[in-house]
This record gives structure tokens, C-alpha cells and sequence, in this order.
């Protein structure tokens, strides 16, 4: 059995040091490679990296340490949707992780360039992982996927166009499949890609994420209503504020706790069918983290 904290407390430094060495290195022009690390190393919890590790530790464990340049890739990707979200020209967000936003460090103009430039380096960091020629092209593939426009850009149109309407249960699950839960799937997934899982594992796998995908941006609606700035490093009821479609605002705080506790116990299920060939404990401590 291994621990969540363990696991973290291994994987997180070596994490965070290749992701400080290789921006230094990749990226030669000093401000783009200070605005890019600023927003890389602001303390983020590197939930989708390590979903990827986890599972590579789950199925595969001897490939941990090949991994993480394929787990970085993702951090990356992720960090590039973050400084894109707080422009003025979308969600327009002040504070992120405690501290100024990219824009508000190094102005709008270089903000964009260091998203620009983070999703650029995603893949080329991808495309030179140590893999097989079939596994990179398979990762390449799932990681623009997720990014891309059939999911999450998609998503960000439909939050952004649905500030306008009123969207139904249906349509808002749909938004956050896209916006929120794809890259934590194909975090996932990468993960089940490197281990080189079987079919069964795979769309085991692959229910689990649906469900952890909707769970965490059901959690993160709750604690845009129920916390703090100072307990989330960033703004509260800014949801509210802009009129965007959100759990709370269609099914109130009770509703959206009932919700979450739906997708949780669908996620533990979709893990039950490897309990008798692995350990899955590593991924059932994820949904315990999301429970409130």
C-alpha cells in the first residue's frame, strides 16, 4: 500500500526541481523565462502530474523516473490555461496561489507570450520523453487532445457563452468534461499509456477520471462559495459575480455537496474491478482529498 503523503513527499520534489532546471535551460530570453517560471513555481499542487505518476506507480512503478518529464509536460500545460484564464479578457483575476497574476507581474503582453510559450514547451518536453516511439506519439495525442479545441478551449468558449443563459444540469456537466475534467483524464490516461495497461484497466481507468474530473470542479465550485481568498490564494465568489453556470448557483449548497458525494462513490466504483489484481489505493486517496 503506499501512502499519499508518501507519494507526494517522494515525487513532489523531484518534480518541482525538473521543472525549475529544465525552464532555466529551455527558455534563454530572461523575462519570457521569468514569467514563465513565476507562474510554474507559484506553489500550484500539481494534482494532474501527479494523477499521471500514480497511476504509473499503481501499474508500472519501475517507469516512475522516465515519467516525470511526461508529468511535467502536463504541469506545464495546465499552468499556460491558468495565465490565459486570469487575462483581462477573460476571467480578469487579480490573484492566483496567494500571489499577483502573471499579468499583473509582467503586464498583459508578456503574460500571453509565457502561455503561449508553456504550451509550446509542454510538447517539445513531451515529444522527448524516454519512451517508445508509439507510447510519445499516444502521449502527444492525449495531451493536445485535452488542451485543444474539442475540450478544453471548448469549455472556455461555453463557460464564457453560457455567462449569458441560464445552462441545464446536462449541458453544465458537459462544460466542465471540457473545460476542467479533460486534462485530469488525460492525465490519467498518460498515465495508463506508460504502464501500457490492458483494455479492462483501461476503461476502468478511464470511468474513474469522469467521475474525479466532475468531483473536482464540483469541489472547487463549493469552495468558491464557502472559503476564503486567504484559504484559496485567489478570489471567492467570483463565480457569482460573473454570472457563470456553477453547482451552487443551479442546485444550492446542499444539492452540490449531495453531487460531489455522487461522483466520489462512482469514482471509488469504477476502481473496483482492478481490487483483485492491484493495489488502487493510491487513486482512492485522491477522492478522499475531495471529499468535503
Amino acid at each position: 500500500m503506499t501512502d499519499l503523503a508518501e507519494f507526494k513527499k517522494q515525487m513532489l520534489p523531484a518534480l518541482n526541481e525538473l521543472l525549475r532546471l529544465k525552464i532555466n535551460h529551455d527558455v534563454s530570453a530572461p523575462t519570457l523565462q521569468a514569467a514563465m517560471r513565476y507562474s510554474v513555481m507559484a506553489g500550484g499542487k500539481r494534482i494532474r502530474p501527479l494523477l499521471m505518476l500514480a497511476v504509473v506507480q499503481t501499474f508500472h512503478a519501475d517507469r516512475l523516473p522516465q515519467s516525470l518529464q511526461a508529468a511535467a509536460a502536463i504541469e506545464l500545460a495546465h499552468t499556460y490555461s491558468l495565465i490565459h484564464d486570469d487575462l483581462p479578457a477573460m476571467d480578469n483575476d487579480d490573484l492566483r496561489r496567494g500571489q499577483p497574476t502573471n499579468h499583473k507581474k509582467f503586464g498583459e503582453a508578456m503574460a500571453i507570450l509565457a502561455g503561449d510559450g508553456l504550451q509550446a514547451l509542454a510538447f517539445q518536453w513531451l515529444s522527448n520523453s524516454q519512451f517508445s516511439a508509439g507510447i510519445t506519439v499516444e502521449l502527444v495525442q492525449q495531451l493536445s487532445s485535452a488542451v485543444g479545441p474539442s475540450n478544453m478551449v471548448a469549455g472556455q468558449v461555453a463557460d464564457m457563452e453560457g455567462e449569458k443563459k441560464q445552462l441545464d444540469l446536462t449541458a453544465l456537466k458537459a462544460l466542465h468534461r471540457q473545460k476542467t475534467g479533460a486534462l485530469l483524464k488525460a492525465s490519467i490516461l498518460m498515465g495508463a499509456t506508460v504502464s501500457e495497461v490492458n483494455t479492462q484497466r483501461q476503461q476502468a481507468l478511464t470511468n474513474y477520471a469522469d467521475h474525479l474530473g466532475l468531483a473536482f470542479q464540483i469541489r472547487d465550485d463549493l469552495l468558491d462559495v464557502t472559503s476564503t481568498a486567504a484559504e484559496l490564494g485567489k478570489p471567492v465568489h467570483q463565480d457569482q459575480a460573473a454570472n457563470k453556470n456553477t453547482y451552487p448557483a443551479l442546485l444550492g449548497l446542499a444539492g452540490t455537496k449531495k453531487a460531489l458525494a455522487t461522483e466520489l462513490v462512482a469514482a471509488k466504483q469504477a476502481l473496483t474491478p482492478l481490487v483483485a489484481s492491484s493495489d488502487v489505493s493510491l487513486l482512492m486517496a485522491f477522492l478522499t482529498e475531495l471529499a468535503v
